[in-house]
């Protein structure tokens, strides 16, 4: 019965006009599409959201969460900015250099975006300010450095991609590990050009005993994702127990070591990553069963028909498929859409030969720019509210980030090795 399948799209994007929030357009186009098929009962919604919610892979979400605010309040973000500083700080526009820098480095340890840009960009947009770089390139910087958080391991996204196809998370979280840095030296790259133009100021000489001291400082926050991965590829804990050891490794570092989380500071973290497991997990739920729902309506199936008349190549395929996640990533949140497109695609992505881990990694960096382009671009909106500029303001000054990053993401798609060389080679 076609009707049903179209209805279920049909009804989404009405929904998502109207700005109802994406879970319950998710599971209100699902109910909607499931009534009109007549073919389930509209309880299986409520079933199917259960089994999708009873994954043990799940628990990777909060602990993840809960380090990343463990470590934003523990002084970390001030060492790996100092760290940074002490590297690059000697260069034209060395701030701007320094804030991509310490985002990659905190990306590392937060899995996520929004925690990244505002870790980071908390403390250094009101320095940059203060050393006379515009406020709408101050934001551009942070906003765009911010985009790693879900590219450089351990991601929250890269998990959630994991469960939604089936795919290893541990293959996945390490795809990101090159591509990532690689992407952080070229944004970096475009700073100095952007800086050096503008005759943004530098910061600091260099100074090998400097760089020595922070190191010394930062040491400790630099080792968390390095433990993490380690531990996983050692065998030692799965990329679940993972989660809880660097809940663990962060309240050791941030309350024993620096001191900087007190027992009053446990209960605001407890309430914050409440809150944010809470909203991510109704997603989580919701997306997975509306998986279902487009999968007993064989839309893969159809989806797969429709893109071999118009990419009948490996090569055109993947092009067609950056396109259209760098559109649906303008729109739509990141977490969200791997989970509504990710197990449309990659079955089609599989019949064409192409890597499972590579694919997932295409979706999640390509999802990943989004997070910094207007009209919805999360990381975008984070950096106006630090800097009361507007949107419009700061994504003009993005537009060279953002190319650069859309260059980065056709080299990492026409190029598996990449991302797929680190995954396979320490298997």
């Amino acid at each position: 019965m076609m009707i049903a399948p179209l209805l279920l799209f049909v009804c989404l994007m009405v929904f998502m006009f109207l700005k109802i929030p994406i879970a319950w357009s998710l599971m209100l186009s699902s109910l909607i599409a499931l009534i009109v098929d007549g073919g389930y009962p509209a309880a299986v919604i409520v079933q199917r959201m259960f089994a999708g919610a009873d994954n043990f892979s799940l628990l990777a979400i909060p602990f993840f969460i809960m380090a990343g605010e463990i470590m934003a309040r523990g002084g970390l973000s001030k060492r790996l900015v100092d760290f940074a500083n002490s590297l690059v700080g000697c260069f034209h526009g060395g701030l701007s250099l320094v804030s991509i820098l310490a985002c990659t480095f905190f990306a590392a340890i937060s899995g996520s975006s929004i925690a990244t840009t505002v870790a980071i960009g908390g403390i250094m947009i009101p320095e940059m300010t203060k050393r006379g770089y515009p406020k709408d390139f101050s934001g551009a910087v942070q906003a765009i450095g911010g985009t790693l958080g879900i590219v450089i391991p351990p991601s929250i996204v890269f998990i959630m991609y994991g469960m939604a196809t089936n795919v290893s998370v541990t293959k996945l979280l390490m795809s990101g590990m090159i591509p990532g840095i690689m992407t952080g030296g070229a944004l970096c790259f475009v700073a100095y050009l952007i800086s050096k133009k503008n005759n943004y100021p530098k910061d600091s000489n260099f100074s090998l005993p400097n760089v020595f001291k922070n190191f010394k400082s930062a040491f400790l926050s630099l080792m968390m994702p390095i433990i993490i991965l380690g531990g996983i590829y050692l065998g030692i804990f799965t990329p679940t127990e993972s989660a809880a050891v660097a809940v663990v490794y962060g309240l050791v570092v941030s309350a024993l070591i620096y001191r900087e989380v007190k027992l009053k500071d446990i209960g605001q973290i407890l309430i914050s990553t409440g809150k944010s497991t809470a909203n991510l997990m109704i997603l989580v739920v919701s997306a997975q069963m509306f998986g279902w729902v487009i999968t007993i309506f064989d839309v893969p199936s159809m989806a797969t028909d429709f893109v071999i008349q118009i990419a009948n190549s490996p090569f055109a395929f993947i092009t067609c498929t950056v396109i259209l996640l760098l559109i649906a990533g303008m729109f739509m949140e990141d977490g969200a859409t791997v989970l509504i497109l990710g197990p449309i695609l990659a079955p089609i992505a599989s019949m064409f030969g192409i890597d499972p881990v590579h694919f997932g990694f295409v979706m999640v960096f390509t999802l990943a720019i989004g997070q910094a382009t207007p009209p919805f671009g999360v990381t975008l909106f984070v950096a106006s509210s630090l800097t009361k500029k507007p949107v419009t303001s700061i994504a003009r000054k993005m537009i060279p980030f953002l190319l650069t990053e859309i260059a980065c993401a056709f080299l990492f798609a026409y190029v598996p090795v990449f991302s797929t060389w680190l995954p396979y080679a320490i298997q």
